[in-house]
Order: C-alpha cells, then sequence, then structure tokens
C-alpha cells in the first residue's frame, strides 16, 4: 500500500508494510510545484512497466520500483488488487508515480486541490 499527503508545499509518497521491500524505496518527496497533475487510471496496470532498474515485477500481481519507458523513469508501487493513481511530475529523477491506493479518485483529487491552491 501507498500512502500519499500534502504535506505544507509537498507531496509525500510513503511505501508501506512489504511494499517497502519490493519498491526498494521508503519514500518520495516530491515540491508540489514539480507535480503536473494526477489522474485515477483503472487501466494503467495493464500496460507495460518498461524495463526494471531496479524494481520487482510478478506478472498480475505487483509492479513495484523504478522503471524505464520511452527514455524517461518511472516509479511504480502497485499491486493487481488496488486502484491506481497516476502522479505526472517535471524536473524530477521520475516522470510519473504510478500507485496503488484504496481510493485513487480521492487521491487524484486531493492532488490536485492542492495544486489549484498554490
Amino acid at each position: 500500500m501507498t500512502a500519499v499527503e500534502i504535506v505544507g508545499d509537498e507531496l509525500v509518497v510513503t511505501m508501506q508494510g512489504l511494499d517497502r521491500f519490493w519498491a526498494l524505496r521508503r519514500r518520495i518527496t516530491v515540491p508540489l510545484a514539480h507535480v503536473r497533475g494526477a489522474t485515477a487510471d483503472p487501466g494503467v496496470g495493464r500496460e507495460s512497466a518498461g524495463i526494471r532498474s531496479p524494481g520487482t515485477h510478478v506478472p498480475r500481481v505487483i509492479t513495484a520500483g523504478s522503471y524505464r519507458k520511452d527514455g524517461a523513469r518511472v516509479f511504480w508501487n502497485l499491486r493487481a488488487s488496488q486502484q491506481a493513481v497516476v502522479v505526472e511530475l517535471t524536473g524530477e529523477r521520475y516522470r510519473r508515480l504510478v500507485l496503488g491506493v484504496d481510493d485513487a479518485r480521492a487521491v487524484a483529487e486531493r492532488v490536485e486541490r492542492a495544486l489549484t491552491r498554490r
């Protein structure tokens, strides 16, 4: 599971439980100024994540960690049983964050609200 929070002027993504192990990351912190937007995307899990660098991939179970796709780095932490939210970034190590959460629409709306308040 992934916790997505807005703390001050930053987006804080925290991997919880065993996801820390699978994703090889505990936390990603991004200034809101570098967040282009967030959307709930139920179909993203059917896309190819790209080339692992490093990460974990068990087909139809979990995709976690850093991947390269179309010349860009993408961070994944998504299990098949979770809803996906995609956060688009600019000027950061990752171009996108593909995250598994309980309620993707609520997370996307919360991020979008934070962006409009800036």
